[in-house]
């Protein structure tokens, strides 16, 4: 079993684990995800309503691929803002936007996704993808999220999740815990950082309660997508209208 931190030095060490990991993350998640990551981060947009001149933001944005989904959605007229608490993933999400079609539209900065340097309702949606299971309160991370999209936007969480077939349910535990730090080691060097993927996926609520937790923070129509049997979700929710 990886070290899980607690909430007092989890922040600290989801910033060092990614920033030793930023160079090969992309290709990693890749072929963890069979090429299904692409998809479901479409899906993840297209739910999110964003239209095309529309503000965006991504929480905990990493490399820039769901950011950079966003702004295909809002085209050369949005604003998307990528907000990642790992100096070195910004910097890989710099370089991968370097020839993007709507890089001029995007923008990123590093942050802290329990306090958001945003003033109140400016994007017409959230998005986090793989990033609620590493902060360290995830209500309050939602409740930001909350606090900065405008009253009708929506708020969406992609992530990973607990599948409950029985059987499949054991066969996916054992081949992620196998399988991805084997990965991480062979392609990164870095055997731990996947240790902590696995152990922080498995740990993680599940899906019908972090939906709670989206009603809890004040939103309204919250719902979840199980994909691929339950091993990964979208979790969204809207702001209200009215207060």
């Amino acid at each position: 079993m990886a070290y899980l931190p607690d909430k007092e030095s989890k922040a600290k060490y989801v910033q060092e684990t990614f920033n030793s990991i930023a160079k090969d993350y992309d290709l990693i998640n890749k072929l963890i995800t069979f090429g299904l990551d692409k998809s479901w981060r479409r899906l993840v947009v297209k739910r999110s309503e964003l239209k095309e001149g529309g503000i965006g933001l991504d929480v905990c944005c990493g490399t820039g691929m769901l950011t950079m989904e966003q702004a295909r959605a809002a085209g050369s007229a949005g604003r998307i803002t990528g907000l990642d608490f790992s100096e070195n993933m910004i910097d890989v999400a710099w370089q991968n936007i370097r020839d993007f079609e709507f890089k001029e539209s995007i923008q990123f900065i590093q942050g802290d996704a329990m306090d958001l340097p945003f003033e109140n309702n400016v994007f017409d949606c959230a998005t986090v993808g793989w990033g609620l299971r590493n902060v360290p309160d995830i209500f309050k991370a939602v409740q930001e999220m909350v606090r900065v999209v405008k009253p009708g936007g929506k708020v969406i969480s992609l992530d990973m999740a607990q599948p409950m077939t029985p059987v499949f349910k054991e066969i996916y535990w054992l081949c992620f815990n196998r399988v991805i730090p084997a990965m991480g080691k062979l392609f990164s060097g870095n055997k731990k950082a996947y240790d902590y993927f696995h152990d922080s996926a498995k740990a993680f609520v599940h899906q019908k309660e972090l939906a709670g937790i989206f009603a809890k923070a004040g939103l309204i129509e919250t719902r979840y997508l199980n994909l691929c049997g339950g091993v990964v979700a979208i979790v969204e929710g809207r702001k209200p209208l009215v207060g």
